[in-house]
């Protein structure tokens, strides 16, 4: 296993972060509590997990699946907040008010005494920046949290976290986590260059484009039972699974046949290997679906195969709008409703 810089922090980790979206939902707690393990035999290192997910449940999974292995120490431990958690008033958001108590309840749930990399999950832009950054810094002093990061954080915005937290000493922002796999390379267009500027880690969700870049949906076959999405072109599917991705996808799938590996494991390699990214999340369901991302993880696409990818879906393109982050900004500040994180 690969281990990179963690943006400017002097933390280590591995080329694939293991995300934990799933548990709770598809994944019972004893498959939960094996994907963990052989992630981490197979040099994982980073672990990701949210209190939004099933509401608490997989840090809940992921909290006892630490102390059963007795690997807690092992990984770095990330999760987020911000995200709606109650029906309160203040269930959900940046203040102050929130974050203390999600924290304080993130540590409950994951049996353990610091969080290392605390993401604020999606925006909150009702919140002045100067008390998320003074919450933030407390919580540092405080010894809760390691290292801070955002999620879907436009570039105007981060470009401001960044601004503030320098004039008030910290916390210095080390990772961003955006939407980014081959159906949607919009980020190559500011946010990837931006970040390698300032020394921001690149932390992509949703490598896989929501299973589109597994190679479970094919143009003109039927659409498999059991698997997320139901329809093309479906609400269900946020429109990510498209003509246009299926499409994609039959010009991606003879370039990993090539390489004798899984559409999956070829997608989850390209992303590990552009410029800017440091580690891409698998959020796997199953054990056998983390041993794929740990193939993945070994296989090193040559310049060829590169510009190839390159020629199909250009960089800075997209086929699908995977996470329209602006958009939902725009019905946040309409509707008064937070963000979603999905």
């Amino acid at each position: 296993m690969e281990y990179r810089q963690l943006g400017r922090s002097g933390v280590r980790v591995s080329k694939l972060c293991l995300g934990t979206m799933n548990f709770g939902g598809s994944t019972d707690e004893p498959e939960a509590h094996r994907i963990i393990d052989t992630a981490i035999d197979g040099g994982i290192n980073f672990i990701d997990t949210a209190d939004v997910y099933g509401r608490g449940i997989s840090e809940e999974f992921t909290g006892r699946a630490l102390v059963a292995n007795g690997r807690r120490d092992d990984v770095v431990l990330a999760t987020k907040a911000v995200a709606r958690m109650g029906e309160g008033e203040n269930d959900h958001g940046a203040s102050r008010f929130h974050l203390v108590r999600a924290v304080e309840d993130s540590l409950r749930r994951l049996q353990t005494d610091r969080i290392d990399l605390f993401y604020l999950h999606i925006t909150d832009i009702t919140t002045p920046i100067e008390e998320i950054v003074d919450t933030l810094n407390t919580l540092v002093a405080q010894g809760k949290i390691l290292y801070a990061g955002t999620s879907k954080w436009p570039v105007p915005l981060l470009m401001e976290l960044l601004w503030k937290a320098d004039i008030a000493g910290g916390p210095q922002i080390v990772a961003e986590q955006p939407p980014f796999n081959l159906t949607d390379r919009r980020a190559e267009m500011e946010l990837v260059w931006t970040c390698m500027r300032y020394g921001i880690a690149i932390v992509p969700f949703g490598p896989l484009a929501g299973g589109v870049l597994s190679g479970v949906y094919r143009k003109g076959q039927p659409i498999p039972e059991g698997h997320k999405f139901r329809e093309i072109g479906g609400r269900d599917g946020h429109e990510r699974l498209t003509e246009k991705t299926l499409e994609l996808v039959e010009q991606l799938i003879p370039l990993a046949e090539a390489r004798g590996v899984s559409l999956a494991e070829f997608a989850l390699a390209w992303n590990a290997a552009q410029p800017g990214i440091t580690s891409p999340i698998t959020g796997p369901r199953t054990v056998g679906h983390v041993e794929s991302a740990l193939r993945a993880a070994e296989i090193e696409l040559t310049a060829e195969e590169l510009a190839a990818v390159d020629e199909i879906i250009p960089p800075g393109t997209a086929v699908t709008r995977y996470f329209t982050v602006y958009d939902r900004m725009v019905k946040s500040v309409r509707t008064g409703e937070p963000l979603s994180p999905f």
